[in-house]
């Protein structure tokens, strides 16, 4: 075998995408490693969608950090050693002007999911030499990217046959209201407690913009959730917040809509259900320090599923949220198990 990979990145031209509310382009780049020795041979190849988590997209992955891996390295480094069998990894763009998607359509930021489902994998399953079947697919990521691949997993049991969500945004009760309150005092300072100040302020925000407003992030977070959670097409902001912006109560009908999207509560849901029954694996890991109280949602949610006889495997792991890309070594390994 070869021990030489490559990482080609496709340009898709996204027909869903088009038009967008958000004006973003229709234009994706999607980086595609493809294992060492997949130019010598005709066989074909397990697949694995590797979700970025928010304000990423696939490029992202293939960055030359000082202290960490890119992706090719990381995988090279374990499909030569053995350790995980020869597979591709595609490495979605599912990015937004306000730092994501959640991998979900919405009429706020565009149809994600679909794109992903509908697009990104018809283009892969044609150009490349995959195994084109679910229980050869598998969907994994870190944080909104766990989430995405949690929740892809449950509505598409016929596309993936294997799931690993890294510290994925679970139990929302914990994971976002802290951040509510940072947004109502960002927005607070920064004047944006009307329907219209905070419209002008999206409309004018963009990514790449320097320098950032203040308290920039405590704002695009939360209005990027409702965009994704929430939207509401007839809403100035075209979305509606789960909160009074002036006082911050709660406005319950709004926040339903949030916890609809809950893995916690997708649990309820018996076609969810019944979706996991099929993983070949559910695998779950969070540190037992993550800032955003996801160690609780992954317990919740793997008491959950022993309620409901589904196996599955959790670990917690010394840490927090970030700089936990050495954990995919362990879901890399144990997806390469389940497609033996």
């Amino acid at each position: 075998m070869s021990t030489q990979s490559q990482v080609v990145i496709e340009v898709i031209k996204s027909e869903v995408l088009r038009h967008n509310p958000l004006g973003d382009s229709a234009i994706r780049r999607t980086p595609v490693y493809l294992p060492p020795g997949y130019g010598d041979s005709t066989i074909r190849y397990p697949v694995v969608y590797l979700l970025t988590g928010f304000t990423g997209r696939g490029t992202l992955l293939l960055n030359d950090s000082a202290f960490d891996e890119p992706i090719q390295e990381r995988l090279d480094r374990l499909i030569l050693s053995g350790q995980v069998q020869p597979l591709i990894v595609v490495m979605p763009d599912c990015f937004t002007r306000y730092g994501g998607s959640q991998y979900l359509n919405s009429t706020a930021t565009g149809r994600y999911e679909d794109h992903l489902i509908e697009e990104v994998i018809p283009f892969i399953d044609e150009r490349y030499r995959t195994r084109a079947e679910a229980g050869y697919r598998a969907v994994m990521g870190k944080s909104s990217g766990g989430y995405g691949a949690l929740a892809q997993a449950m509505r598409h049991p016929d596309i993936f046959g294997a799931l690993a969500c890294h510290s994925g945004d679970m139990y929302f009760d914990y994971c976002y209201k802290p951040d509510f309150v940072k947004f109502l005092n960002a927005t607070g300072r920064l004047s944006l407690q009307t329907p219209a100040a905070l419209q002008q302020f999206l409309a004018n925000f963009w990514p790449k913009m320097q320098p950032k407003p203040a308290n920039f992030f405590d704002v695009i977070h939360i209005a990027a959730m409702s965009a994704c959670y929430s939207p509401n097409p007839d809403a100035s902001c075209g979305f509606d917040l789960p909160f009074d912006p002036i006082t911050g109560e709660l406005r319950p009908a709004v926040w339903q809509r949030w916890l609809a999207h809950d893995p916690i509560t997708m649990l309820q849901d018996e076609q969810c259900v019944t979706a996991l029954r099929h993983m070949k694996l559910i695998y779950l890991d969070c540190g037992s320090r993550d800032e955003y109280a996801l160690h609780y949602g992954a317990r919740i949610f793997c008491q959950r599923l022993d309620g409901l006889n589904i196996p599955y495997f959790y670990e917690e792991f010394e840490g927090g949220h970030r700089d936990t890309q050495f954990r995919y070594d362990e879901s890399f390994k144990a997806i390469s198990q389940v497609f033996s």
